[in-house]
């Protein structure tokens, strides 16, 4: 084996070992769990209000009006707590969900 070869050994090894660290989640998107909980309140609290309380964050648009807002709290060893919002075409909280890792 050259040296060249041995040289790039260590490079390809943390190379492969940073594609299987886990990706940070998006700006925006972590959030307290004890503040979720007490801001959002299904079928009174509102889009404006959410959007106020927990601050913008990765949403999906479905065709019927409904929207679905994700927010993440860490639960440490990079992992993390979903909280899912289910909200209605009318802009009020419908739902809400939280999924433990």
């Amino acid at each position: 084996m050259s040296r060249h070869a041995r040289g790039a050994l260590p490079l390809l090894g943390a190379l492969l070992l940073a594609g299987c660290a886990s990706a940070p989640p998006p700006p925006g998107t972590l959030v307290d769990p004890a503040s979720i909980a007490q801001a959002v309140v299904p079928g009174v609290t509102t889009k404006a209000q959410l959007a106020a309380a927990m601050g913008s964050t990765t949403t999906i648009v479905f065709d019927s009006g409904y929207e679905t807002w994700l927010y993440l709290s860490p639960a440490g060893s990079g992992r993390y707590t979903e909280f899912v919002v289910l909200v209605g075409p009318d802009g009020i909280v419908r739902k809400t969900r939280r999924r433990d890792p």
